[in-house]
């Protein structure tokens, strides 16, 4: 049963704002695949609800804009995401980890900006978002701001948007992926329908030798109570060869997280697998780049 007291169906980005901040209980719901969940459980009992999902023109669609940066409306389906011509030429990697949540009937009904505006470390989308540095543009009534993707996570379940305000559009700048390859690398239980028990997501940027580090970015979902880029480990292996930092990378990472004991999986656990996908997420990554490793 779904104890739900309002819905209210917005017919514009400003008429959701509005509706938020008229009703001090009210919140968004767009795919509803986190929401529902919560509410059916008893979380949300009596929930007051505003409604984006019919907003298709405002907040759905990938775009490329005339400086080269990625624009993501929220309410894009994760299977848009990932087959999107523009993500696939140029953010590769953000359309492999749409490629994970869940099953295929989530991927046609849950949206990025859920996954993002949820806030859990476990998110797909989490750990792929921060490696590109991606920015955040929230608006209500009281205006619109931009919130880096390093400032948005508040702590477990907890994100630096307001509860009026609306996550409108999430942007790549092109300096944030250009000459960047990347592998995303997911681990549970299952291939499926499976919550990661560890998130890794590695972006580098090879020297024109193609043997040489010019650059990394490292970060992690389930490895600390919010996502988490390794920027110490990032920071050391910068001008390695890609096989040094291969061999370094894990510990490095290691001493940077603080995964927890969960019923999922234990913290030693964890921290092996932190190690290990670190390890193996930066080889991947460069063998895509042209290192041959």
């Amino acid at each position: 049963m779904y104890d739900i007291e309002s819905l209210y169906e917005a017919t514009s980005v400003e008429d959701a704002c509005r509706a938020l901040a008229e009703d001090p209980e009210s919140l968004v719901i767009a795919g509803g695949t986190d929401v529902l969940v919560k509410v059916r459980s008893g979380k949300l009992a009596g929930a007051h609800l505003v409604s984006i999902h019919g907003l298709s023109d405002e907040l759905d669609g990938v775009t490329l804009a005339d400086d080269g940066t990625v624009e993501i409306g929220p309410i894009t389906w994760f299977h848009h995401v990932t087959t999107s011509p523009i993500i696939q030429k140029t953010v590769p990697t953000l359309g492999d980890a749409c490629d994970t949540p869940g099953g295929p009937q989530l991927r046609v009904s849950g949206t990025i900006g859920g996954n993002i505006c949820n806030a859990a470390t476990s998110a797909d989308t989490a750990s792929t978002l921060l490696a590109y540095g991606a920015l955040l543009d929230v608006v209500s009534v009281r205006g619109k701001r931009t919130i880096p993707i390093e400032e948005w996570y508040a702590g477990p379940g907890k994100c630096t948007k307001e509860r009026d305000e609306i996550l409108v559009k999430i942007r790549i700048p092109q300096s944030h992926y250009e000459g960047f390859t990347g592998y995303y690398f997911k681990y549970g239980k299952r291939r499926a329908l499976e919550i990661a028990t560890m998130g890794c997501c590695c972006l580098v940027k090879l020297a024109e030798d193609h043997t040489t580090i010019d650059d990394i970015r490292l970060a992690f979902g389930v490895a600390a109570p919010t996502p988490i880029r390794t920027r110490a480990a990032e920071d050391a292996v910068r001008g390695l060869s890609v096989a040094e930092a291969a061999e370094k990378i894990g510990a490095l990472a290691q001493a940077e997280t603080h995964p927890r004991d969960s019923w999922r999986a234990s913290k030693d656990f964890r921290l092996q697998l932190i190690g290990e996908m670190s390890r193996r997420s930066l080889i991947y990554a460069a063998r895509k780049g042209g290192a041959d490793i």
